[in-house]
């Protein structure tokens, strides 16, 4: 309130000063101004501008005198800013076929891996947490709300997961079920979930709904789409249809994963803040440096127009030639 009502009082005397200003200027207009006792159009502007800059300087300068400074902390993050990325990974044994990426010779497991190394380096993870649920004939978190990407690197790489697992049909809704048990005591709109599948042997009912954490879904198949591999008396292959009805129905993405890496707009739109206008992060004291700095601003680069915008008249004698 103090910083309001000392604006207030600058605005105050600023415009008594400014009508006392010109009222002086009106007196020598003839010389300033010449025969025409008028300045260019935009100098009537002058004393508002001046007014209006005096007034947020002021106010600007209180609020930052009465807010408590602000410290960067570069080895923290505000709980606020965090966001969670869960990786729903299909670690069943038909992800060891050699039917995915660009030559169509790397497993399935190895462009999963392919594809997370490359949101690795185009999302900023030190406001991300890392979760991995591990998909087979059920559902286990293998590691929760990490920072450390080589831990999550090592998963994707190293571990037969499907060891873990008895062996049967892949139960992929198990692992949305798993990340509703770990996702929903998370703020709202802070969970993105990543599922990476080939869609074999997915079940057409029985998909959870996500809880109010969960913002997005992106669903990656891999594996070629169109020609099978054979695996325990069965071709597998990427089932598109059934990886999009997925998406489909929570309301999230699916994107082919097989030969090309997520879109850079994707990932944006996934890993975004919380509340999408920047302004809304704003707090008092960024709208008060934003006062001085504008306010100081005019106020310095006033005089400089007025004495250089209006060149129509200089007083004075002319020199005959």
């Amino acid at each position: 309130m103090a910083a309001e009502l000392t604006a207030f009082a600058v605005l105050a005397m600023a415009s008594v000063a400014e009508m006392i200003h010109w009222k002086r200027i009106r007196r020598i207009s003839r010389l300033a101004f010449g025969p025409t006792e008028q300045p260019a159009w935009w100098v009537f502007l002058t004393p508002f501008i001046r007014i209006g800059a005096l007034s947020c300087l002021a106010w600007g300068l209180v609020t930052l005198l009465l807010t408590d400074p602000k410290v960067f902390k570069p080895e923290g993050v505000a709980e606020d800013e965090i966001r969670h990325v869960v990786l729903v990974l299909d670690v069943s044994p038909s992800m060891k076929l050699d039917d995915a990426g660009a030559d169509l010779k790397m497993t399935r497991s190895a462009r999963a891996s392919e594809i997370m190394e490359s949101f690795f380096k185009r999302v900023v993870m030190e406001r991300v947490r890392l979760t991995v649920v591990a998909v087979y004939t059920g559902a286990k978190p293998v590691v929760v709300a990490t920072r450390d990407i080589d831990v999550v690197r090592n998963i994707l790489n190293d571990l037969p997961l499907y060891q873990a697992f008895d062996t049967g049909r892949t139960k992929l809704f198990e692992g949305l079920k798993e990340t509703v048990k770990v996702a929903k005591t998370w703020r709202a709109n802070s969970t993105t979930v990543v599922v990476i599948s080939d869609g074999d042997t997915v079940p057409s009912s029985g998909i959870p709904t996500m809880p109010p954490s969960v913002s997005d879904v992106l669903v990656i198949g891999v594996g070629d789409p169109r020609t099978g591999k054979f695996i325990d008396g069965y071709q597998s292959r990427q089932d598109v249809s059934t990886l999009r009805q997925i998406a489909t129905r929570l309301n999230g993405v699916y994107h082919n994963g097989n030969q090309k890496h997520v879109g850079s707009e994707i990932l944006e739109s996934l890993t975004r803040s919380v509340t999408s206008d920047k302004f809304e992060n704003l707090t008092k004291r960024e709208y008060a440096l934003i006062c001085c700095i504008g306010g100081s601003f005019l106020l310095a680069m006033l005089p400089l127009l007025l004495t250089l915008g209006d060149l129509h008249w200089r007083p004075g004698v002319r020199q005959s030639l």
